[in-house]
């Protein structure tokens, strides 16, 4: 798929949000609940981020995204994470054809619009590193010939937290590569009654009503939403406090954290409002949009120090005290002086 099939016939903001409504609803017919993680996967694809989501089996992960792979005529995935995976059980390799005396290449599961690599951290350092560069570099090279995924590409890895035996936790760095990390919760007891319902009843499917090019056309729409300065200021700061706590206030936070996030915190906090302010049917980002994404753009980019592990600290609560030292900006945003 060329840049120019993309920009091509692009959606009107009217379009734009009659069709992601339209998905959301289909996905919505499948998966009960779950409202937050849903629209967390959905900012995702739409600021064409990868997801860490951690949560115990059975809370509608992997059904979630085939849903949406589904709705909108993607390629969906999954592959289990065992310890004896190897790189090319991923990305795919050469193989010999002893009746013609040629090789062929065999690309891996790798290659799909929507990848759900489940238990990600069962498997070892080698091959969860092949997969964080097909996420990075959005390509493999086989025997010296390069490789293309499709276009667009997520990658959702999940992590049980109930099980460390086996496992080989991510690297601080690689995890970084990640646009959110989500924690899933257990359903309510209404929404587990409805759950019950529809697994013992008939199951809705979820009809297709995007394509993989529309999906990319809103993947463009999503880059064009305006970011005040202020807001994008914001974001600075609250990078910034991870890593310099003193300087907004928080003279004993210093001692907790070894080290604070990256740039990339920046990027995908910005990133990750326009998406949500283009979700929520807006063509501008507001500082709330930017707020509730903060917990789950900055948990996996924060490590606690010795010290801050033995008080039973945790990056959630971390990130609390730190958005309340440094609070978003005051003033209303050009855009929003207009609608108003």
């Amino acid at each position: 798929m060329s840049q120019e099939d993309i920009t091509a016939a692009a959606p009107t903001p009217a379009s734009t949000a009659e069709l992601m409504e339209q998905i959301l609803y289909q996905v919505k017919r499948v998966v009960v609940g779950q409202d937050r993680f849903l629209e967390r996967v959905m900012v995702a694809m739409l600021a064409g981020g990868h997801l860490l989501v951690e949560g115990v089996p059975g809370l509608a992960k992997t059904l979630t995204v085939k849903t949406l792979a589904d709705t909108v005529r993607g390629e969906f995935k999954r592959i289990q994470f065992t310890p004896d995976l190897v790189p090319a059980d991923l990305v795919g390799t050469r193989i010999y054809n002893q009746k013609t005396g040629d090789f062929t290449t065999a690309l891996g599961p790798v290659f799909a619009n929507l990848l759900l690599a489940d238990e990600i951290n069962r498997a070892p350092a080698k091959v969860q590193s092949a997969l964080l560069e097909v996420m990075q570099e959005r390509q493999v090279t086989i025997a010296g010939e390069t490789h293309r995924v499709p276009r667009p590409f997520l990658v959702m890895a999940t992590q049980n937290p109930i099980e460390t035996e086996g496992t080989y936790p991510l690297p601080e760095a690689q995890v970084d590569r990640f646009m959110m990390k989500v924690l899933v919760d257990y359903p309510s007891e209404e929404e587990e009654f409805v759950i019950v319902q529809r697994v013992i009843g008939d199951t809705p499917e979820a009809v297709p009503v995007a394509t993989t090019l529309q999906l990319a056309q809103l993947q463009a729409q999503a880059r064009k939403v305006y970011v005040d300065p202020s807001l994008i200021q914001y974001a600075v700061r609250l990078v910034s406090a991870t890593r310099n706590p003193e300087k907004f206030g928080l003279k004993n936070t210093r001692a907790l954290i070894t080290f604070g996030a990256s740039p990339r915190a920046t990027i995908n906090l910005t990133e990750g409002a326009r998406a949500l302010a283009m979700l929520r049917g807006r063509s501008y980002a507001l500082p709330e949009d930017m707020s509730d994404l903060v917990p789950d753009v900055l948990r996996h980019r924060i490590t606690l120090s010795y010290e801050g592990l033995s008080e039973g600290l945790t990056p959630d609560a971390l990130v609390e005290r730190i958005m309340k030292a440094v609070p978003p900006p005051a003033r209303p945003l050009e855009h929003e002086k207009q609608v108003a």
